[in-house]
């Protein structure tokens, strides 16, 4: 789940991260009112959850508050990667003498988080690591071991920063590896972190990226900064019907069902159990299927929650037929989803046998779900048949 820029920047506060003055503004007259406030040049940044702004042309300067006015509106109609903005972020101009660039993240390969610091920001760090590597380092940290600041001074000296610049950066990198741990996050991210001419260090853009799974858990900060529970971020906005499919899930402690990212397919799905549902979402599109959603069923949920989501899927413009497919269960039952799906279908004036084109769920209670199905005239399959083959065979369905 991404923050905004002016949220991450919420959540570095909190840990008393060097920020410049700034204030969000959502209309023209409150970025004038902004800009009065903060009495000097400012930055005016689209507020987007993707990168490539400046490229955009959705960052721009004023010198006067009356300039902050017209370019609120400006940057308002100018979408970035296909997103519209929220808001934009006005900030103080800083004189900037120096760009450092830090994030922190979790290394696949390795399985361990890492630091990643390089003493040339502002640009894509990935350019930099591609044209000067020796300006970039990578320290990974341990999830046993305590952590204290010499992992961030390592990490920052590997780049050749010494003197009081490594002292200052030292505390400000170790809060963001701190604030990374702390809050189950993905990506910690700060670029620019930049020197001022007068030897400050100040935090200009920052990223935040949180697990997903990690929102209940952290539900008392994501309430204090204003992120509501149905928001599903990933690098955009939620649509409706992820929101929606936010709230079937939390409907009903029982269960999983939920977790739905919306897709243009034409098939609908109802996924999961054990890894299954990335498993099943790319033996669909392996099989030359257009799926029209992922999502995640599993740990025993209520016949009203599976019901829920498939009448959810089966409202989604341009889905024709549904596939239920999980890996084999044994804390869900097979009978229970079965129930829910077909009241599902059968509530949205459905008929099953046509709109099912599969269900491959083998585990707890099959010949009971098994049962309902055949009463309906569902074609359905058990673990003989692999995820892969049963993909296939709702493919088929859809020529």
């Amino acid at each position: 789940m991404r923050f905004y820029e002016h949220e991450s920047k919420a959540l570095f506060a909190r840990h008393g991260l060097p920020l410049a003055k700034n204030g969000l503004a959502h209309s023209a007259d409150e970025a004038r009112r902004v800009a009065l406030e903060l009495s000097g040049p400012v930055v005016l940044k689209s507020q987007v959850l993707s990168g490539g702004r400046m490229k955009a042309g959705a960052v721009k300067f004023a010198e006067t508050p009356d300039e902050a006015g017209p370019f609120f509106d400006t940057i308002m109609g100018i979408e970035v990667n296909g997103q519209k903005p929220t808001s934009v972020l006005v900030e103080a101009k800083s004189p900037i003498a120096q760009e450092y660039y830090v994030g922190v993240t979790w290394d696949g390969r390795r399985k361990l988080p890492v630091v990643i610091f390089s003493d040339m920001g502002g640009i894509d760090i990935e350019e930099v690591a591609e044209k000067h590597p020796d300006h970039v380092s990578k320290t990974h940290l341990s999830t046993i071991l305590p952590i204290s600041p010499r992992i961030a001074k390592e990490a920052i000296g590997a780049t050749g920063v010494t003197g009081s610049d490594l002292n200052k950066l030292t505390p400000i990198v170790f809060a963001l590896i701190e604030i990374f741990l702390m809050y189950d996050l993905t990506l910690a991210e700060i670029n620019p972190l930049a020197r001022l001419e007068d030897g400050r260090f100040l935090v200009l853009d920052g990223h935040v990226d949180m697990e997903a799974e990690a929102r209940d858990t952290h539900r008392k900060l994501l309430d204090e900064i204003g992120i509501r529970p149905e928001e599903t971020r990933q690098a955009r906005p939620p649509t409706e019907f992820e929101i929606k499919g936010a709230q079937v899930d939390a409907s009903d402690p029982r269960g999983v069902a939920g977790n739905v990212v919306e897709f243009d397919g034409n098939l609908g799905l109802i996924i999961g159990a054990g890894g299954g549902s990335l498993t099943l979402f790319d033996a669909v599109r392996n099989q030359g299927g257009k799926p029209a959603n992922y999502c995640e069923i599993g740990g025993n949920p209520s016949v009203k929650k599976a019901c829920a989501l498939t009448k959810l899927v089966l409202s989604k413009p341009g889905v024709e037929k549904i596939a239920v497919m999980m890996n084999v269960v044994s804390n869900t039952r097979v009978d229970i989803v079965a129930r829910g799906v077909i009241k599902g279908v059968v509530e949205s004036g459905l008929d099953p046998k046509e709109t099912i084109a599969i269900f491959r769920i083998p585990g707890s209670w099959e010949a009971e779900g098994f049962k309902i199905l055949e009463k309906y005239g569902v074609e359905y399959c058990d673990r003989s048949v692999s995820m892969f083959e049963a993909a296939g065979r709702a493919v088929a369905k859809m020529s």
